[in-house]
């Protein structure tokens, strides 16, 4: 298991590596996450490999922040993180936990560590959230964070309607 980034109560996040396949491939192949998230063409364990080097670590030493891997038990639950969408605009926050771990806190948890955390680090003036329009369980966790609805927007690359909160840090 890689070194944790941060703690909470009943969490521990960590830089998501190549040990992560199963958790990566579990998630992204979730008919939830694919419908709130969307499909990322993961149908295999390579597949998952290849999303990890390609989306996750790179992201980490470009911006010094990205998607972290959510442990409880020593088990891998979910993901949690900052990632940068657009070098000129604010990160955004984005999250994503297998079946058995929603409703349960755990997101809630890990989000505002991550946001505690991060805040910490980097001069973040706003952060952003992007969610399903119909994704009341995610709209839910994002105002608990203190984030406030912004707009219904389609992202670049995308013909689905995603609706976006902003958290200024001031």
């Amino acid at each position: 298991m890689m070194s944790p980034i941060l703690t909470t109560e009943r969490l521990v996040l960590s830089h998501i590596s190549t040990s992560d396949i199963q958790l990566i491939f579990d998630i992204f192949t979730d008919p939830v996450c694919i419908r709130f998230i969307g499909d990322r063409g993961i149908r295999s364990l390579d597949d998952a490999k290849s999303y990890i080097a390609e989306r996750f670590v790179g992201h980490y030493e470009k911006h010094g922040f990205g998607m972290y891997k959510v442990s409880f038990n020593n088990k891998g639950i979910g993901i949690c993180g900052l990632i940068q969408r657009d070098e000129a605009g604010p990160p955004d926050i984005g999250f994503a936990f297998l079946t058995d771990y929603r409703g349960g806190g755990f997101c809630t948890e890990a989000a505002q560590a991550v946001l505690d955390y991060e805040n910490q680090r980097h001069e973040l003036p706003e952060i952003l959230a992007y969610t399903d329009p119909e994704n009341t369980a995610s709209q839910k966790v994002l105002e608990k964070l203190g984030m406030k609805r912004k707009e219904v927007t389609q992202l670049k690359g995308q013909d689905v309607d995603s609706l976006v909160f902003v958290l200024k840090n001031t």
